[in-house]
């Protein structure tokens, strides 16, 4: 990748050789083991140039124009020089260019589809992250995401959720302990589950997933500071609230939408996780454009 897009993607926090990594293995996908766009190699002469403009079809936020870039850049041998016209994290309506991109015609076409996968994809999910955030607005609550991510894209669709307002949960199981119910039946409880972790691993984040009062005052008890208040009602929850007090950060979860979610936010609690952010966001429609010449 270009020096200019490795500085791009730091920027936006993500690490460019996962970005490199998960852009090869999409190219390989579409281009074969011979690395061959036949259409574009039958079709274009090698010596044609063109430019091309990214145009958002429909209207929404805008996230992975690095990532895109990225594309652009490791698609060919050639050099394509990518300007973007906005920025990660931009609403956007429908007609509006989101970057120009400029060189061989062929390498153009090439990396094309890969590049508005990619792009459409995280567009998607911060479109739809941006409705959530929209939704909490007025309210210390928070919009998450979760674990129920694409395989093999949960860092750029983590990083669509910020774009969009939204905020990170834990990336996996190795950076956050999270005592969930199997957890606590295979362990014996709440308190016993906690102190295995604590003494395992006394420096990782513990949160525990509650569905009652006793068990929420249980697990602060025991040194939690985060509970993931499970399947709720609101009623349920500011009954939590008042129980636990500032003593930890709760997370509504489990079945929540967007017409419920003020209602939940008034509760008290400091976030609402949300699996569909990521599972269920449709894509943002994005295309490519071939200026005609002249």
């Amino acid at each position: 990748m270009k020096p200019s897009t490795v500085e791009a993607l730091r920027a936006d926090g993500l690490d460019p050789v996962l970005v490199e990594r998960i852009v090869r293995t999409a190219l390989e996908e579409d281009l074969g083991p011979e690395g061959l766009d036949v259409t574009s190699v039958a079709t274009i002469p090698d010596d044609q140039f063109d430019t091309a403009d990214v145009v958002a079809r429909a209207g929404g936020v805008v996230a992975g124009l690095a990532v895109a870039t990225a594309v652009f850049d490791l698609a060919t041998s050639s050099t394509v020089q990518v300007s973007p016209q906005v920025s990660d994290g931009t609403r956007v309506a429908r007609g509006d260019v989101l970057a120009t991109v400029s060189g061989p015609t062929r390498s153009l076409l090439t990396a094309e589809r890969t590049a508005l996968n990619l792009l459409s994809r995280m567009s998607g999910v911060a479109t739809h992250t941006r409705a959530w955030a929209d939704a909490l607005d007025g309210s210390k609550a928070m919009v998450l995401d979760t674990r129920k991510t694409t395989p093999g894209l949960r860092v750029l669709e983590k990083y669509a959720v910020r774009a969009g307002g939204g905020t990170n949960k834990r990336m996996g199981l190795y950076d956050v302990a999270m005592i969930k119910d199997n957890h606590k039946l295979a362990a014996g409880g709440i308190t016993a589950a906690y102190r295995r972790v604590r003494e395992m691993f006394p420096r990782v984040p513990v949160q525990v997933e509650v569905t009652t009062v006793d068990e929420a005052v249980e697990a602060v008890d025991a040194g939690a500071d985060f509970l993931l208040c499970d399947n709720m009602t609101p009623m349920l929850l500011r009954e939590v609230v008042a129980a636990v007090g500032d003593r930890a950060e709760l997370e509504a979860t489990g079945g929540l939408t967007l017409d419920v979610a003020p209602e939940y936010a008034a509760t008290g609690v400091d976030y609402l996780s949300v699996g569909a952010l990521t599972h269920s966001s449709p894509i943002l429609d994005i295309a490519l454009d071939l200026r005609l010449r002249s």
